[in-house]
């Protein structure tokens, strides 16, 4: 097959490109060799000192508009297509669970997103969020299944593992810190719980997609972010990360919060206002250590929005997904279909072949009518 630049001739048709070695010969053949006249007569020499006319030099037009139809035939028999080179890319995605602390302590205002101060959950959301759907040094996930588990006192399932990434950052961003003012038996940190559901999810997807008769999901992965240790729940972080290991579960940890003192805000109960009042950090690294070790993930500290965004920059390299890319070709034929490159769009061939001839065969019986 014939190829210029994207566009090709099928091989069993482009044999007609040879015709257009015929047109110089019938060009002058037809228009520029000096044949005898038909009729003697004494001489034109008085028609030629005549002043010339705009018909008499636009007869050229006629030839040309002629050949031009020919040249435009005879690239249409050969049948010219333009190629569109497509890629469809089949990933296989991995399973990743976030696993977001919403305790009371995550109102600590000591992180910033656009020069002002947020608290913690605030950063996290907008960084998975770019984590998710890709921004700046962060890709996108777009081929992975992502769930998402909150967790405080009790973990709960905020997104089942989905492809349907709006609706898990839907469910991320109504994600609230508990008020231990309006629920207070509901903070507190869960961590080995919220490990436990992580696993079991992950577990269930497989078990669906082996009823189903599909492949099995291969890597999986939790992103566990908490501010604090462990203080509540039924399972211990490390029984916990052990089921993970045994599930094949990597486990990458982050600790999130500034070392040393963090302004929380409070409700003062003598004047009802809030106000800021400094805080100890307190964050369990040795545990998380020790569940991201057991798992094969490992643990990082984010004291700051840019640090937090560089960890899921780090762990987003780490976990790749192996892809198999599939090109294929939309052929256009350029002889019934019109072609478009860029803003302008040319018609087909054979429209510009019968425009040619009946522009040609309107200014032969009009304007450049021959008489006799």
């Amino acid at each position: 097959m014939m190829s210029l630049s994207g566009f090709e001739f099928q091989e069993n048709s482009r044999w007609a490109l040879l015709l257009l070695l015929l047109v110089p010969v019938i060009w002058w053949r037809a228009y520029l060799h000096n044949r005898p006249t038909a009729i003697r007569f004494s001489s034109v020499a008085p028609l030629v000192r005549l002043p010339r006319t705009w018909r008499t030099r636009a007869r050229w037009l006629l030839p040309a508009l002629r050949t031009a139809a020919l040249i435009l035939l005879i690239v249409a028999v050969a049948r010219p297509r333009k190629g569109n080179e497509q890629a469809r890319v089949r990933a296989e995605g991995i399973a990743i669970q976030l696993l977001v602390d919403r305790s009371g302590s995550m109102q600590a205002l000591d992180f910033k997103l656009n020069g002002k101060r947020v608290n913690r959950l605030t950063a996290v959301q907008n960084v998975a969020r770019d984590f998710v759907k890709g921004s700046g040094s962060l890709a996108g996930r777009p081929d992975d299944l992502i769930g998402m588990i909150s967790f405080a006192r009790y973990a709960d399932s905020k997104c089942p593992l989905t492809l349907d990434h709006d609706f898990l950052l839907e469910a991320l961003s109504k994600t609230e810190i508990v008020d231990p003012r309006r629920a207070q038996d509901e903070d507190g940190t869960a961590i080995g719980d919220a490990i436990a559901l992580g696993v079991e999810q992950m577990r269930a997807l497989d078990e669906q997609r082996r009823s189903r008769g599909g492949p099995t999901v291969k890597s999986r992965v939790m992103i566990l972010l908490t501010d604090g240790e462990n203080n509540a729940g039924d399972i211990d972080p490390r029984q916990a990360a052990q089921m993970a290991a045994t599930f094949e579960t990597k486990i990458y940890t982050i600790g999130v919060g500034t070392r040393g003192l963090a302004e929380v805000p409070m409700i003062d109960p003598f004047s009802g206002r809030t106000v800021l009042r400094s805080t100890q950090v307190r964050i369990d690294e040795d545990a998380l250590r020790r569940i991201a070790a057991a798992t094969g993930g490992r643990y990082f500290r984010a004291t700051d929005t840019d640090s937090l965004r560089d960890i899921y920059a780090e762990i987003d390299k780490m976990e790749k997904e192996e892809t198999v890319e599939k090109r294929f070709y939309q052929y256009k034929e350029l002889a019934t279909q019109p072609l478009r490159v860029g803003p302008l769009s040319f018609p087909p061939l054979l429209v510009g072949v019968f425009v040619l001839l009946a522009l040609e065969m309107v200014l032969a019986n009009t304007w450049l009518r021959r008489v006799p």
